[in-house]
């Protein structure tokens, strides 16, 4: 009896092995198709691309105009950003979908008012001494909409992430960029497929970063040694250089992603050292918090 068993598990094993095979050899066959070429990535400078995270959150309050402008005026190539929806429609920029981390508010994002999100210190708990002092409280900086990120900086490319799953917001974002005709200086991002999908839809002309899940089958075909077979939705990748013991940005990496025509984007880079490796190896993007330093290093 136990000798059935176990010839069973073979011939099942053997079946497992022959399908995962299989599908291995056709996805090899495939030709992987290039992700199409976008304005933004045309007109941008072809050097490694300085992203302020946040608007720079080591040196200023994070995602506010008042961190926008400053990174700006340091000549930073990408302004990166997070955007939420109030419980009234408006889009602001706010990482978190609470503002307990960042103002003196408490409270869900989703459930405030426009109004009732204006009232807020954005720059509350902005500290650059772990919170010995507090210097921006009380200076009117405010939580703002996306709309008054635009007016402040016309000429400036923005990298935005939708923060929230949301049924709203993707049509909304891609409404606001037409009407400020922004198409050419805007990369959108979001962890989410759906959201993405749906933005794609909408405002196909936009470039957009890949989804998790959408980075992570290109990350296992590219360490399969499949990554020219895949197509994809997207015109970036923005991850972290590794993950954990993983390291994700490697030579073949970038090799592979740009066979797509697709950047490589590497966040969140505060470390000098890591600066400098990450442009030795030709990235095409660094997120940091500290702006100034990696403009420094880079030597601009």
């Amino acid at each position: 009896m136990l000798s059935i068993v176990f010839r069973i598990l073979g011939y099942g094993l053997g079946t497992a092995v022959l399908f995962i095979g299989g599908l291995y050899g056709y996805a090899a066959l495939q030709t992987g198709v290039p992700a199409s070429d976008k304005e933004i990535f045309k007109e941008l400078p072809k050097r490694t691309l300085v992203f302020a995270h946040r608007g720079g959150g080591g040196q200023f309050p994070e995602n506010t105009v008042y961190a926008f402008e400053r990174s700006a005026a340091l000549g930073v190539d990408v302004l990166e950003m997070d955007i939420q929806e109030t419980s009234d429609g408006a889009i602001v920029v706010l990482h978190d979908s609470k503002v307990d981390r960042t103002t003196d508010g408490t409270g869900e994002i989703r459930t405030m008012s426009l109004e009732e999100v204006r009232k807020l210190d954005a720059a509350y708990k902005f500290t650059t001494d772990q919170g010995t002092t507090y210097p921006m409280r009380g200076q009117g900086i405010k939580v703002p909409t996306l709309q008054e990120v635009f007016d402040a900086l016309p000429d400036k490319r923005f990298n935005i992430e939708m923060k929230p799953e949301s049924a709203t917001l993707p049509d909304a974002l891609c409404s606001l960029v037409r009407e400020r005709s922004l198409a050419t200086r805007v990369i959108v991002a979001s962890g989410s497929k759906t959201n993405l999908e749906r933005f794609r839809s909408a405002c196909p002309e936009v470039a957009t970063s890949g989804s998790f899940s959408e980075v992570t089958k290109f990350v296992v075909y590219e360490k399969s040694g499949l990554g020219g077979s895949y197509s994809p939705p997207f015109d970036a990748i923005q991850t972290p250089a590794r993950i954990r013991s993983l390291d994700l940005v490697t030579p073949d990496y970038l090799a592979a992603a740009h066979k797509l025509n697709v950047e490589v984007h590497v966040w969140i880079i505060n470390n000098p050292d890591e600066m400098k490796r990450l442009l030795g190896l030709g990235v095409d993007g660094i997120m940091t918090d500290y702006p100034e330093r990696l403009l420094a290093i880079s030597g601009r």
